[in-house]
């Protein structure tokens, strides 16, 4: 477990304060469920609840069934307790009706922290109609009615800094440390993606990208190294440190005030590789870069749109590795074409790069997208997926359902194995250097040894069913 608060529901409450009102927060990260609202909602006795999705976790692009679930239950409690509901995220952008019939009234579409403020000006103070308020939907007469799209913040900087002081930061500290031993705090410098890949939605941003300037960050990185103290810093952005010379910069601003704090990163390998980038990075404290990898095979990179090459992933992680920085893959399966080989393509990638970690999905249908277009005649009924570990097909991929989830055991496990291997081989070149993880991972070195032959023979039985239901119905694609 890694609790991060929701950082987009803290920059919306800074940004409430900032126009005059009082607020209070409801963690759902460390509450036991949703039923926890009601304690809140007698304690606090809100005149409005905003549920609001953290525009910085991926997984609200995936509008899960569990988080919609969650969203409507506490919207109803709250609109049975007398609160005007409004809810800030892309599922009830896109479903407006179905939340109304749970008790939302007002529904903030892209960039929310204007949208919210304004909107709560007309509801509470009387300032301004609804309809003069870019980015909102809501129902009027049984229709939905949706204001102009509102134009995205350019200056960044203008934000207040996420209204941290609302955290039980106790409870995220306890859980940081008890579990792996040091604490983790969140951060975001960006806002929004230039780039093209062909799966990725962008309901908040669209196709741009804007950035905090090196010296706000280094300011809210003093802010928070002040207040909490963390060992480590995530910046979430989708990529980070995009504009050319801004890691050089930071980087230069908290080697000279103040002590370097180990950070974690996205970012993409084709700017990796750009002038002194990995080298900045460095200086400027970074300790681990994910970077999405998704494929070993530049076909199906190529039909992503991805941008980037197999050998570029192969050259930025080589030269992480030599500066001293970790690396995480993230790798995808199931897009339209992909086949044994490339599927092998990818796992001897990540054989031959040995990256720190990897996570693995498969390929999500995103409304918005060209994929989604692309495959939505191929849908089922389901559209959503119910949690983050759910890793269904939702359309027709070349194989089952079953076999990509049985692939994604098998990857890790093979990768694990692996993995285990050289640190057996690291621990024989230098006894008493085990890290502290690493004895875990040495003792399931042999389980993964050992079950890691039965687990393949699973997937070929399910890829030999597949390829003959694609046969049978006409289709050779596998």
């Amino acid at each position: 477990m890694r609790p991060y608060p929701p950082l987009g529901t803290l920059y919306a409450a800074a940004v409430t304060r900032e126009r005059g009102f009082s607020v209070a927060l409801f963690d759902s990260m460390l509450a036991g469920s949703e039923e926890d609202l009601r304690q809140a909602l007698v304690l606090h006795q809100p005149r409005v609840l905003v549920i609001y999705d953290d525009d910085f976790n991926y997984l609200t692009k995936m509008c899960l069934t569990r988080m919609r679930e969650a969203a409507q239950r506490m919207a109803m409690m709250a609109s049975q307790s007398g609160c005007t509901v409004i809810v800030h995220g892309s599922d009830a952008v896109d479903h407006v009706e179905k939340y109304a019939a749970f008790g939302v009234s007002y529904v903030v579409c892209g960039e929310g922290e204007r949208t919210l403020g304004e909107l709560l000006l007309a509801l509470l103070r009387n300032t301004g109609s609804l309809s003069s308020i870019p980015g909102l939907a809501y129902m009027k007469d049984g229709v939905v009615h949706r204001t102009p799209a509102r134009a995205v913040m350019k200056d960044l900087d203008a934000l207040p800094f996420p209204a941290r002081d609302l955290l039980d930061i106790r409870s995220y500290r306890t859980a940081w440390t008890s579990r792996h031993g040091y604490f983790s705090v969140n951060m975001v410098t960006t806002r929004g993606c230039p780039f093209h890949c062909n799966w990725c939605a962008k309901p908040l941003y669209g196709q741009v990208y804007n950035s905090r300037s090196p010296r706000n960050v280094a300011d809210e990185l003093r802010q928070i190294k002040t207040a909490f103290a963390p060992d480590h810093i995530w910046f979430c952005d989708d990529i980070f440190g995009l504009k050319p010379g801004w890691i050089g910069e930071f980087a230069e601003i908290v080697t000279h005030e103040q002590p370097v704090t180990p950070f974690k990163c996205l970012a993409r390998v084709d700017l990796l590789l750009k002038g002194t980038t990995i080298t900045d990075l460095k200086r400027a404290g970074c300790q681990m870069v994910w970077v999405g990898a998704e494929s070993g095979s530049q076909k199906i990179l190529d039909a992503m749109d991805k941008g980037t090459t197999v050998d570029q992933i192969v050259e930025a992680t080589r030269r992480l590795k030599e500066a001293g920085i970790s690396v995480g893959f993230f790798l995808q399966y199931g897009y339209p074409g992909e086949t044994r080989e490339d599927i092998d393509a990818t796992l001897q990638m990540v054989e031959k790069c040995e990256p720190d970690d990897i996570g693995i999905s498969v390929s999500y249908p995103l409304p918005g997208t060209r994929f989604y277009e692309r495959v939505k005649a191929e849908m089922s009924a389901k559209q959503n997926w119910v949690d983050s570990q759910d890793l269904d097909m939702m359309f027709a991929g070349t194989y089952s359902p079953d076999y990509y989830r049985v692939l994604h055991r098998y990857t890790h496990k093979r990768f694990r194995l692996r993995q285990g291997l050289r640190m057996w081989q690291g621990l024989l070149r230098a006894p008493g250097a085990l890290p502290r993880r690493g004895l875990r991972r040495l003792g399931g070195t042999l389980y993964h040894a050992l079950t890691l032959p039965a687990l393949k023979k699973q997937l070929r039985a399910l890829e030999n069913q597949s390829s003959r239901k694609l046969v049978s119905g006409g289709r050779v694609t596998a």
